[in-house]
């Protein structure tokens, strides 16, 4: 008989909440769960098609090895034997730093990956540490951190209440948001417009956001730092500055804006001048306004400053930390209060000395590091859950480094163009055969809400889940062996977490006995065990009876459909950890690379630039092999305006060749209106197909690696990330037409 289940997607950063209706074991719908405190019904094509991608036959359903140079099936103790023999060779030959790991960026949609991969990354004690957030997020951590001194505490839009949103690079009507947890983004965007608020968009292409919205703004990619200058230019010009006491660098701030006049960056970014001092006027004059930008502008030359300047102009106009403004999230389990200066560049990399940001290194140098002989080359590698050869700077490269290493081992349930080198693929179980809950993306939700949703299948007992595989794998590095059981690392890890909580004068449970507090955690594993601790200590948690009403698991297991904690409120005291104590509006690191910004005014901008772009029915490289999400307008082409197509004589559906410094391409033509003079656009995640991978739906999926043409040598100097947008391509004719 049919059953119903509900879940959180986490197919992307909505976490909309999911009705599920399944036959034994097999998912048969999916819709939006209408009594969902957060989404209430709201439901996207990704998240339609979960089960697809739960139930897809080309996932492994158990682990490989690699014998003779093939990957064979293989029994769980001896995959874990095999990883064990692998790390433990290239750590005892060549060091620590031998082995590397990247981490792609699913991981932060599971509850496995935000617990137990800071242990595995502790346990295999490597400098060498590479994630997605090196190609995506970055430059908002460092503006965080050098302005808020904690890199986490990322304003977000107040969607709900605010009456201007001035949206820059990002496309949330297709992409459902980004570093702004928000679910139903088209909704509360629609709303926001029949409260009578404004949106505007500034991008350059004309996306579904931005035909929402009441006024779109083309701008040359990667110029949008020298357009929110002109807006800070004209905000002090006109005295419509509001800041109090709290804020620092005021008057430097000043000094450095009078260089950047909008009549100075118009001829720059290509929005006239007096459309950029109008939207500093109305970002003024609006009872409540707010600034949020994207991918479209982290992935640039200038992803730092720009992350930057979307929260000063935030916090000018008085909006910061405001009802309706830019506020801070405030996660159920709590926020970690940070005790350290910010900063970067602990460590750096060995062939290329660029500086570790929050605990890694840019991924654009991954394949340097593997490549250059000398001490502390890497030899070994650790993926989970990430294909960086379809998804990094210079994809053909890496893809060609990898066949070197010695060892490789996959956290993966696929063999794709990355996991394909594996020498051990260790696959997680079915998505619905473990519990979720968001621990990195409720800090970025628009409302405070809580909920888990436990597994809705259950898991044979000879296979491990993701956590277990984790917890195994952080055990091995610790030199545990093979065979220790992953139940040991969340038991230590519980007990250390409440002999610390037990310690401090400041929490809840301070002087009681930790053995006792432990006995009372409540969960079937020990994951449940450590998300009803985080909960039970959190912000709006029990503190293990101290507070009655509050969370704990029990509590979110109760309430199937979650629980509304209210709007966000003021919160900058909480999160501020600045050495002065104060939001910093001009540091010193920002300041310098204002230098390079300064030099581009007279700097000369001729061809094309090239930009990624979203579909509203992909997601990563692994939704291209899911049936309901491929094909129809989910197409890899390269877009180019009518007007530059036709002086160049290109017709539709002809194939292109494309090149940069670093490589070349072929694709298809779609001459689009939606694009701006100047600028071409090609997605990101295909170029499927490659030997030894087991992707059926994706290998038909015509399209190229993007990342062929990017090059790894161009980053955004503060935060290492690569520039994937706005960066110089040519196009020319193959003179054929499909």
């Amino acid at each position: 008989m049919a059953r119903t289940a509900y879940r959180t997607c986490p197919l992307c950063e909505a976490v909309c909440g999911l009705e599920i209706t399944l036959e034994q074991r097999d998912v048969v719908r999916i819709r939006g769960d209408r009594d969902d405190v957060f989404s209430r019904g709201f439901l996207c094509p990704k998240g339609a098609t979960l089960g697809e991608l739960d139930q897809d036959p080309d996932k492994l359903t158990g682990p490989l090895v690699r014998r003779d140079g093939v990957l064979q099936p293989a029994t769980w103790p001896e995959a874990f034997a095999a990883v064990e023999a692998g790390l433990t060779r290239v750590a005892a030959a060549h060091g620590r730093d031998a082995v590397a790991i990247y981490v792609g960026n699913p991981n932060a949609h599971t509850l496995a990956g935000q617990l137990y991969l800071g242990p595995l990354r502790k346990a295999l004690g490597t400098t060498n540490v590479y994630t997605a957030a090196s190609v995506d997020q970055l430059p908002k951590h460092v503006s965080a951190g050098l302005m808020f001194g904690d890199p986490t505490a990322i304003p977000v839009p107040d969607l709900d209440r605010t009456d201007y949103l001035l949206m820059l690079g990002a496309n949330p009507l297709e992409s459902n948001g980004s570093l702004c947890t928000a679910p139903d983004f088209p909704g509360r965007l629609k709303a926001l417009k029949a409260r009578g608020g404004r949106l505007v968009v500034v991008d350059p292409r004309r996306t579904r956001t931005a035909a929402l919205a009441d006024r779109h703004l083309f701008i040359r990619p990667g110029t949008d730092p020298y357009l929110l200058l002109g807006v800070v230019h004209t905000l002090f010009d006109e005295e419509l500055v509001r800041v109090d006491d709290r804020f620092a660098g005021l008057d430097e701030l000043r000094t450095l804006a009078k260089e950047f006049p909008p009549a100075a960056v118009a001829g720059v970014c290509g929005v006239a001048a007096e459309d950029i001092a109008t939207l500093a006027r109305e970002l003024a004059a609006a009872p409540t306004a707010v600034v949020y930008g994207r991918i479209g502008t982290s992935t640039a030359e200038f992803g730092t400053l720009t992350s930057w300047l979307v929260d000063v102009v935030t916090a000018l106009t008085g909006n910061l930390d405001r009802p309706g403004g830019g506020m801070f999230g405030m996660p159920p389990h709590g926020r970690s209060r940070r005790r350290k200066p910010f900063r970067t560049g602990r460590w750096r990399s060995r062939v290329r000395d660029l500086p570790e940001v929050i605990g890694e290194l840019p991924v654009a140098t991954l394949a340097d590091e593997i490549r250059t002989p000398g001490d502390g080359q890497i030899r070994a590698l650790v993926t989970v859950a990430g294909n960086p050869v379809l998804s990094t700077p210079d994809g053909p490269g890496l893809d060609k480094a990898l066949e070197t290493l010695d060892f490789v081992v996959s956290v993966d349930p696929y063999l794709n163009a990355t996991t394909r080198h594996a020498d051990v693929v260790l696959p997680p179980a079915r998505i619905l055969e473990s519990g979720h809950y968001d621990v990195a993306l409720l800090g970025f939700a628009v409302r405070r809400i809580a909920r888990y949703s436990p597994a809705v299948l259950e898991r044979a007992a000879d296979r491990p889940n993701e956590a277990q595989i984790l917890a195994k794998l952080a055990l091995i590095a610790a030199g545990q062996g093979a065979d220790a059981d992953p139940a040991l690392l969340d038991e230590g890890l519980i007990a250390g977490a409440l002999a610390k909580a037990v310690e401090d004068p400041a929490s809840p449970v301070h002087g009681r006995d930790p053995s006792a507090l432990g006995a009372e955690l409540t969960g079937v594993d020990g994951t449940e065990r450590r998300l009803d601790l985080m909960l039970r200590l959190g912000t709006f948690g029990d503190a293990f009876g101290a507070h009655p009403d509050g969370l704990s698991l029990r509590k979110l297991l109760d309430a199937p459909h979650g629980i509304d904690l209210g709007p966000l409120e003021p919160a900058l005291d909480e999160v501020l950890a600045t050495a002065s104590g104060k939001v910093e509006l001009a540091p010193a690191e920002i300041v310098a690379d204002l230098v390079r910004l300064r030099a581009g005014l007279d700097a000369r901008r001729d061809g094309f630039v090239l930009i990624g772009r979203r579909n509203l029915r992909t997601n990563n490289s692994w939704s291209h092999n899911v049936g309901g999400l491929a094909g129809g307008s989910n197409r890899c082409t390269l877009q180019m305006n009518p007007d530059d197509a036709a002086r160049l004589g290109f017709r539709p559906g002809q194939q292109v060749r494309v090149s940069s410094r670093v490589g070349e391409v072929t694709t298809v033509l779609e001459p689009s209106a939606t694009i701006m003079p100047g600028v071409v656009s090609l997605p990101h995640g295909f170029g499927h197909g490659l030997p030894g991978t087991r992707l059926r739906v994706a290998e038909r999926t015509e399209g190229v690696n993007a990342n062929t043409l990017t090059d790894p040598t161009q980053l955004d100097a503060l935060s290492g990330t690569a520039v994937l947008n706005g960066f110089t391509v040519e196009v020319c004719s193959t003179d054929v037409t499909v």
